[in-house]
Parts: C-alpha cells; structure tokens; sequence
C-alpha cells in the first residue's frame, strides 16, 4: 500500500473517531434525541453557516462519488456516501479517495 493511501485511511479513521467522540459526548449528557441534536447545530448564526457549509460540502461529495462510479465501476466506493451522510465529511472525503487510489487489477 502507498504512503498517500494509507494517509487517506489514517485521515478516514480519524475523521470517524474524533467527530464520533464529540456526538457521543453530547447524547450522553442531552438524551438520545437526533432533533435535540440538529436543534443544537442552528443555536447560533455561525453554527448554522457551518451546518449548510458542510451540508454543500457533502451533497458536492456524494454527486462527485456516483458520477466517478459510474465511469469507473468502483463498486464498493459508495460506501463512502454513508459514511458521509452517517459520520461526516471529514470521514466521507478520505475514505472515498482511499478506496478510489487502489491499484487497479
């Protein structure tokens, strides 16, 4: 495996753990109630201009992956689309460019 692709698998891990950290933190002290959650996400302007930055962001991603997909035949990329949409961009990103830069056989 080259260095850059285990440096997009690194970067997926640790854009899965690190924001999963944050979101588990906060179910533990709010409740488990996913509306509470997107409430919190627009309690202030600047909160809410990075909810639709990321959400763009993600919607961007997700177009990308299914056009490359359907050129490419890479099958097992659109596992990156839940990942994105589940986790976020920051595990969304990496893991598609880990699972898009294997050698092809």
């Amino acid at each position: 495996m080259s260095v850059l692709r285990m440096i997009y698998l690194a970067l997926a891990v640790w854009g899965a753990i690190h924001p999963m950290y944050y979101f588990i933190q906060w179910f533990n002290e709010n409740g488990y109630d996913i509306m509470a959650m997107v409430d919190a996400w627009h309690v202030n302007t600047a909160s809410s201009g990075l909810v639709w930055d990321l959400t763009i962001a993600a919607v961007t991603l997700t177009v990308f992956i299914v056009a490359e997909v359907a050129v490419r035949r890479n099958w097992v990329a659109l596992v990156a689309i839940p990942a994105t949409f589940c986790i976020g961009v920051s595990c969304g990103l990496p893991l598609y460019l880990f699972l898009r830069s294997r050698p092809v056989r």
